[in-house]
């Protein structure tokens, strides 16, 4: 016989009860707050760290409302703040913050079938070795950014190609978008950088780094110049940043400068050293 006046879920159609027997009803406002809370957090994932003023402006939801949801966000553990950048002379008061979200946070958009995946990949390196881990990983950024190509090779400028290319990412799923770097920072920075606000398979590259590898290498191809990746969200970081140096396409690719695969280096341009593999050490 079951007791009255328990908590917790409730079988099959019955509603959950409280402590005193009284049904506990789901109303249309708490649907319609999760609903909220979740378009929230997909704001976070995609446009990258935000202030609470953007995010009610992007959403046109009242500043004191969303505050509401990122407070329970940050209860949840699903995001996190950070002061923002000062721009101009330091004023008084304290910055404002800029909310983005956790590990916990991009979870709720799904990291499908991890667990398989790393075991597929395990089961390939132990049987075919580290050469066939690199060529899946290979084949597949290809299918991700390969139906993109003429898109984004349309310009010979660099960051016009980053534009493209977060353009086709954020198809893919990636949440892609592009920060100028301005004229304000050293020649040999100027450019911009692309961020992937989110990765779907950032779990398995934790593991197994040649996806990022190969990945960053297919976009220096594709951008026509050498690219250096910043961060990445399998390593720990809020997204995945690459930067792009400004100046005409056509400068050879080295996304990985103290890595080379054996028998893949590209033949260097007219006027420019070949480059010796692992930094001139023998193989």
């Amino acid at each position: 016989m079951k007791k009255n006046g328990t908590t917790g879920e409730g079988r099959g159609d019955r509603p959950r009860t409280a402590a005193v027997g009284v049904p506990v009803q789901v109303s249309a406002a708490n649907v319609a707050e999760g609903r909220t809370r979740h378009e929230v957090a997909r704001l976070l994932l995609e446009q990258g760290p935000m202030t609470a003023a953007v995010v009610a402006e992007q959403l046109g939801i009242s500043p004191t409302a969303i505050r509401r949801h990122l407070d329970a966000l940050q209860a949840d553990g699903e995001a996190e703040t950070r002061d923002a950048p000062r721009k101009g002379p330091r004023g008084r008061g304290r910055p404002a913050k800029l909310f983005l979200l956790t590990e916990a946070g991009r979870a709720r958009f799904g990291h499908a079938y991890d667990d398989l995946a790393v075991s597929a990949i395990r089961f390939l390196a132990e049987h075919a070795g580290p050469d066939a881990v690199r060529a899946f990983a290979e084949r597949r950024v290809e299918r991700l950014v390969g139906p993109h190509r003429q898109a984004i090779t349309g310009s010979a400028d660099p960051v016009e190609r980053a534009e493209a290319l977060a353009t086709a990412l954020s198809r893919e799923g990636y949440a892609a978008s592009t920060r100028q770097i301005g004229a304000e920072t050293p020649v040999a920075h100027a450019g911009a950088q692309l961020c992937q606000h989110h990765c779907p398979v950032a779990h398995v590259a934790a593991e197994f780094p040649q996806l990022c590898e190969a990945e960053t290498e297919a976009f220096a191809k594709l951008l026509g110049t050498h690219v250096q990746r910043l961060a990445t969200i399998a390593r720990g970081d809020n997204a995945c940043t690459t930067h792009v140096p400004a100046g005409p396409a056509g400068i050879p690719a080295h996304p990985e400068p103290d890595r080379t695969t054996p028998g893949k280096a590209a033949s260097p341009p007219e006027g420019h050293a070949p480059r010796i593999p692992n930094g001139g050490k023998p193989a």
